[in-house]
């Protein structure tokens, strides 16, 4: 049983691999938008606060305020809605899901950035 659904499973799972990123990063997500006979590319951007990885059924959830409101939105990471992600800026967590940011307000929301380190010599 489980045989069938992962070779069916894997005909789902996207080809090309979309960028690297990780819980706590700051991403834009460009979305394929259809509005009647129209079709056009959003842009979500936002804080990654998870992630699923589940085969063809993973997903990350991106976190943004928009007019004080916090908004989240869980996408699977194998949708062809989905036309590309790029990582804006690396975030330095120590945690694997970044849920207490619901709770935050204002600055407060803020994850340290990832600075890469240079070595001597």
């Amino acid at each position: 049983m489980s045989n069938k659904i992962s070779e069916f499973e894997k005909d789902k799972v996207r080809e090309e691999a979309l960028a690297e990123f990780h819980v706590g990063d700051t991403i834009d997500v460009h979305v394929r938008i259809v509005e009647g006979e129209k079709q056009r590319v959003q842009i979500f951007n936002g804080t990654v606060i998870g992630r699923k990885k589940r085969g063809s059924r993973s997903a990350f959830t991106v976190r943004r305020i928009v007019a004080g409101e916090g908004v989240e939105r869980t996408f699977p990471l194998h949708s062809p809605w989905i036309e590309k992600i790029e990582v804006k800026r690396l975030g330095r967590v120590r945690r694997a899901k970044l849920y207490y940011l619901r709770e935050r307000i204002g600055k407060a929301t803020k994850v340290r950035e990832k600075v890469a380190l240079r070595r001597k010599g």
